[in-house]
């Protein structure tokens, strides 16, 4: 036990939007309780944000990582409220609402009523080029097919070829939903993806017919603030860095260690025999002992774990069975964003940009046409692009050195859109082992390791994108629930 007068000590390893989420709501429910807490934040990285960074150039807002969340996700948006940002939310452009989807090489508008890949509007859908007759009758289907009588988890892709067939799967929700992890639908867990789906089965005996009614329920029970209503996607009209850089003020009591490594975690065995009441009158002992790589250790009482899943086990093995954790895979991807003048680009936007299927091989998986979604990122006589490239399964494209990776994308754009001018300049950030793939079976998966670290770990929570859910809104989410669960424990 803590002796009267002195804080809990609670170490973050991790200073992305996972962590500084829970240091944000470890410091303001302690407030609201009137405890004391001396919070301390380790990151290798020399700044704090993680993965979102904005880059400010040439009258551009350019984000090098993520570029927006799902504005029906909330926890995003009563953070910026917490944050004094509402006012910096900014939506799509209205006239941007079209999305494309490459096939056979040439760019085809999603059909209207189209969620998550599912329609659930059958006249646009039956008119689309994407498809031919057949898979639009096999997708059809899906209104008289049995349910699935098992609850048990499966693929995200053999769930939908199994309502849809495999034409809808591969040419439109494949591209559309592996955008979001970069996975392989056949190996993604539907139940820690979207497990609405499964349950719309369950309820309505179809897929389609499920998804139209959650269309029609969340219009007529919508709580969405005014600025989400009607958008799919919000960011910061700063960019997301935004975000971090409230946060950062708002923490400005927390300890900083960055641009160092933790080495090492390591369990206190006499705090540990106090915790069980084994040895009930000793002092101020830390439950755990964090090494870093300067040679200085740090005494924890909690820790908030929001390393990606293989450094995290890396860490803890020594303490606990981390097995779970090792399923947990990720894929590397990388983004090229390029600018042109407008007076040589050639070409005019009337949509948000498109996603490219697998099965056209090129190397970029979609393209944003950026200075048209968002109209705060660009000068009104410029052009900016971002294209991706790497998925599960096409990793290598990301280790192409700067010039041929350039050479690449420009060659799809030029392949795709027609597209020859020449870029003022471009920016290419890699992004190694970021995006973690939740395999068949993860939410029993995760529960199970939970349950064991509260048996064996206790004061250790471990969060993040690895774990339940990868958006801004999902991370930022469990970060206040880690702080909850800390603190109550």
């Amino acid at each position: 036990m803590r002796r009267i007068g002195n804080p809990d000590r609670i170490v973050i390893i991790g200073g992305g939007i996972s962590g500084l989420s829970s240091a944000f709501y470890l410091q303001r429910e302690a407030e609201r309780q009137g405890r004391e807490l001396a919070i301390t934040i380790v990151d290798s990285a020399p700044a704090l944000g993680g993965k979102i960074n904005t880059l400010q150039r040439d009258g551009f807002v350019i984000e090098k990582g993520p570029d927006s969340f799902l504005a029906r996700k909330l926890a995003i948006i009563d953070l910026a409220t917490e944050l004094g940002l509402e006012n910096e939310l900014t939506t799509t452009n209205p006239g941007a609402k079209k999305t494309y989807i490459l096939h056979q090489r040439k760019l085809h508008a999603m059909p209207a009523g189209l969620v998550l890949g599912v329609p659930t509007e059958i006249g646009p859908f039956v008119k689309t080029g994407l498809l031919s007759w057949g898979g639009k009758l096999r997708a059809l289907l899906d209104l008289v097919l049995p349910a699935r009588k098992e609850e048990t988890d499966e693929s995200l892709g053999g769930f939908l070829e199994r309502r849809v067939g495999s034409q809808v799967m591969r040419r439109i929700a494949e591209p559309l939903l592996a955008g979001i992890y970069a996975g392989d639908l056949k190996k993604l867990s539907l139940q820690a993806t979207f497990p609405q789906f499964a349950a719309s089965e369950r309820k309505h005996g179809s897929l389609i017919r499920g998804m139209q009614e959650n269309r029609k329920a969340a219009a007529a029970a919508s709580t969405l603030p005014a600025v989400a209503k009607g958008n799919t996607f919000l960011t910061f009209k700063g960019g997301l860095s935004t975000l971090v850089g409230a946060l950062d003020l708002a923490l400005s009591q927390v300890e900083r260690r960055l641009g160092t490594k933790v080495t090492a975690v390591t369990r206190n065995d006499e705090a540990a025999e106090n915790e069980h009441g084994e040895n009930p009158g000793s002092g101020d002992h830390a439950k755990y002992e964090i090494l870093l790589d300067s040679g200085e250790k740090l005494q924890a009482d909690r820790i908030v774990m929001t390393a990606p899943a293989y450094n995290a086990a890396e860490l803890l093995e020594p303490l606990t069975d981390c097995s779970e954790l090792k399923t947990v895979n990720y894929v590397s991807v990388a983004n090229v964003v390029m600018a042109f003048e407008k007076s040589t680009f050639g070409l005019d936007f009337d949509g948000s940009g498109f996603v490219v299927p697998r099965s056209e091989g090129l190397r970029i998986t979609a393209c944003t046409w950026t200075s048209n979604k968002w109209l705060h990122t660009s000068p009104q006589d410029k052009v900016l692009l971002r294209c991706y490239v790497g998925r599960s399964g096409d990793e290598d494209c990301v280790k192409l050195p700067d010039a041929e990776l350039i050479k690449a994308v420009r060659r799809d754009i030029e392949e795709t859109m027609g597209i020859k001018a020449e870029p003022t300049f471009v920016e290419i950030t890699r992004l190694p082992k970021s995006m973690p793939q939740y395999p068949v079976g993860h939410v029993d998966h995760m529960k199970r390791l939970r349950e064991r670290f509260e048996r064996e770990l206790p004061g250790l929570w471990i969060t993040g994108a690895a774990f339940d859910g990868v958006g801004l809104p999902d991370c930022i989410r469990q970060g206040k629930e880690a702080a909850q669960a800390i603190l109550n424990s």
